[in-house]
């Protein structure tokens, strides 16, 4: 436990949960890039399932799926 007691582990462990959190939300911040016309379904499909591997996989699938409304 001293590596967390320390600056360097500390900075790690706070850079590990964001970086944790950046990929759970990517199927969600891919939709809302691409203006997905299903962007809040993708959400909540990314919220209720990210636990599941699977789940994350297809709606990351799902964002990218499908042509984006960008304007």
């Amino acid at each position: 436990m001293e590596f967390l007691g320390s600056a360097f582990g500390i900075l790690m462990l706070i850079a590990g949960v964001i970086l944790f959190f950046a990929l759970v939300a990517l199927p969600s911040i891919v939709a809302f890039r691409r203006n997905h016309p299903s962007k809040m379904g993708i959400l909540v499909l990314n919220i209720c399932l990210f636990w599941s591997f699977i789940g994350w996989v297809i709606a990351l699938v799902w964002a990218f799926s499908g042509e984006s409304r960008r304007t």
